[in-house]
Parts: C-alpha cells; structure tokens; sequence
C-alpha cells in the first residue's frame, strides 16, 4: 500500500481543498492529512483559523478522499513524516512554510520520500484568504 500525506490548514473547506485531496490521493492507495495546529497556523499567517484544530481534523474525517486524518505537532512539523513514512509528500502549489527543511528532515529519518507538488485549482476564487476576506466584509 503505497502512503501519501498532505499538511495543511484546511480552515474553511472549499473546492481548491477538494481538488488537492484529490490529486494527492492519485498517487497512491492510502491519503494522511496531517492538520496544522491553532497555535502554528497563528505564527505562520499571523492570525488565528476560523475554526478550532478539532473542528478541522473532525471535519476532515468526514471525507471519504481521506483515509487518515491527525493533528500536526507543536514543536517538530516533521516528526509526522517519520510516525507516518509516506512514499510520497503532497504539497500545495502555494505552500511555503516548512518546505525549506523538507528533504533534510526525510533525509534525517533515513527515509526515501518523493515530493510532489499539486497544482492550484482556480485559485482566483478558491482560496482561503480571499474566502476569509469576503467572509469578513459580510459579517
């Protein structure tokens, strides 16, 4: 069984979020989708998720795409990957934040993990941060 697992935030669910499932789930048999916690979703954007850790794993787990959902971990975002060891690791196409240590990590864990990058899905409207804005403008 060949394992693929996807970070991220996964704050308020739209189609781009269904699109990434899908696509990450086309390269393999079993998707984990590790959920970002509230408090490193604050320090990486700066402003707190709409819905609480528990709410977007919970909401997550409903998911038939998603064979696997846990929350991140405080202090080592890379220690999923060595509990979890995916033959692949699905990024967005926008994802930024932990990128950079990646491959030294999977390196690190003597693990040998293909990255691939999924590309967006009509990111001009399905994206959390201009989601959230037009959520805030009505509100």
């Amino acid at each position: 069984m060949k394992k693929v697992l996807l970070f991220g935030t996964f704050d308020i669910l739209h189609m781009g979020h269904i699109h990434l499932f899908k696509k990450a789930r086309e390269y393999g048999d079993y998707l984990v989708v590790s959920v970002a916690r509230d408090i490193n979703v604050e320090k990486i954007k700066g402003y707190g998720p709409v819905h609480k850790e528990e709410e977007r794993k919970e909401i997550l787990s409903y998911l038939r795409l998603i064979d696997e959902v846990r929350l991140g971990y405080l202090n080592d975002p890379y220690q999923v990957i060595n509990e979890v060891q995916p033959e692949i690791i699905a990024l967005g196409y926008d994802q930024k934040v932990y990128v950079d240590k990646l491959e030294e990590a999977i390196t690190g864990f003597g693990l040998n993990i293909k990255i691939v990058r999924i590309p967006s899905y009509n990111k001009e409207k399905y994206k959390s941060k201009k989601i959230r804005k037009y959520i805030e403008k009505m509100v």
